[in-house]
């Protein structure tokens, strides 16, 4: 029977009788089996661990090593080999055991050398078949991890792609508020400040004929509303369009220190710690100082406010050929998972003062700096915005 080579098989024998291995040898070897011959289980194990033949015949009864230990050690040992015992002593109990433990086949001696011939090529033939399962088994279990594989990352594709459609489609909806609001701003103001000025201007001519304090006092009062309602108009057209800028080389990391510089009185006061990590400098680019100042103005405010005690602050500045990245850090309680949405939302607040309109100028100038702004982080131990702008901006 041609091995998987297609050269006939390797066949060890291991018997205590001489003109069995003899006989049993001239057999097969006219066959054209390659044959080896061992006296004894101790010398067969060294030949089979050296030759690792396809079959071993094996005699039942020897001294020293049995044949059923043996055939258990071949077993375990060497799988691939297969084994048919020699025995003497024919019976259904000797049978069932010598086939639990793992042999192919068995027969008695003496044996019609015809009939051990066909039963050798048979276990062979057998032998052949589940070695090919088994191997095809693996390729099945080699092709199954790959396939599990490639949905895995198609998967992790998929999922990649979904979110950035789901930030691009959030960009693209923040960019029609914006505009929607630049377009109602610009009317409104327009409309309110006509009134407003009106207003301003009787005001401080009654105040201008009034004696009495107290009256003056409330004519003051109202002055003092009517630039408060101008300054909401303000930040509202700041939010939705840039008004008049200059632009000039500038260092951002100056920039960040400056503004800090401005809150300190406010951060001492809170026991607030400041830690600046700055990593790389990024280089000059061109911006308008004053823009990129109020990104950081904003985003300061809204720390600080999250840390009335204690806390820490951290700016955390980097770069590489292409960008600048900037994280700003609180160690506040975090934003509420529902309003991550809606931050950059102008008019969007959960402070008791202000008109959310200070992460809506954050959003409107990163954009136009071709750049992107972001809640990288926010749980119970604070939030971290991740900014990303061009070093080189268009």
């Amino acid at each position: 029977m041609p091995n998987e080579t297609g050269h006939k098989a390797t066949v060890i024998i291991i018997d205590d009788e001489q003109i069995i291995l003899d006989l049993t040898a001239i057999i097969l070897k006219n066959r054209g089996y390659k044959v080896f011959s061992a006296a004894d289980a101790g010398s067969g194990l060294e030949l089979i661990e050296n030759l690792r033949p396809e079959l071993v015949l094996l005699d039942y009864m020897m001294p020293g090593m049995d044949g059923l230990t043996a055939l258990r050690e071949i077993k375990q040992r060497f799988p691939d080999t297969y084994v048919i015992m020699f025995t003497g002593k024919g019976s259904e109990e000797i049978a069932v055991e010598l086939m639990k433990a793992g042999a192919s086949d068995y027969f008695l001696k003496p044996f019609n050398n015809q009939d051990l011939v066909e039963r050798i090529e048979n276990v062979l033939r057998i032998r052949g078949v589940e070695l090919n399962n088994r191997e095809l088994l693996r390729e099945r279990e080699m092709l199954l991890a790959e396939i599990a594989a490639w949905n895995r990352e198609l998967e992790a594709r998929v999922e990649e792609k979904t979110e950035a459609l789901q930030k691009a489609h959030a960009e693209i909806v923040q960019s029609e508020k914006l505009a929607t609001l630049g377009f109602l701003s610009a009317g409104m103001a327009h409309e309110i400040r006509n009134p407003l000025n009106s207003i301003a201007l009787f005001i401080q001519l009654l105040k201008s004929s009034m004696a009495e304090p107290e009256k003056i006092e409330y004519l003051e009062k109202c002055l003092k509303e009517i630039d408060r309602i101008d300054g909401i108009l303000r930040k509202l057209l700041d939010a939705a369009k840039r008004p008049k800028f200059e632009i000039r080389e500038v260092r951002i990391d100056r920039i960040i220190d400056s503004t800090l510089d401005i809150f300190m009185p406010q951060i001492t006061h809170q026991n607030i710690e400041v830690v600046r990590e700055f990593q790389r400098i990024p280089p000059p680019f061109q911006a308008d100082p004053l823009e990129i100042e109020q990104i950081f103005s904003n985003l300061f405010i809204n720390a600080i406010h999250e840390m009335p005690f204690h806390g820490t602050l951290k700016v955390h500045l980097d770069c590489d050929e292409s960008k600048m990245t900037i994280r700003v850090s609180d160690s506040g309680k975090g934003i509420p998972s529902e309003n991550i949405a809606n931050i950059f939302d102008p008019f969007f607040t959960t402070k008791s003062s202000g008109i959310g309109m200070g992460l809506a100028v954050v959003l409107r100038i990163v954009k136009t700096y071709f750049g992107r702004i972001e809640v990288e982080k926010s749980d119970e131990n604070g939030t971290t915005f991740l900014i990303s702008i061009p070093i080189a901006s268009p």
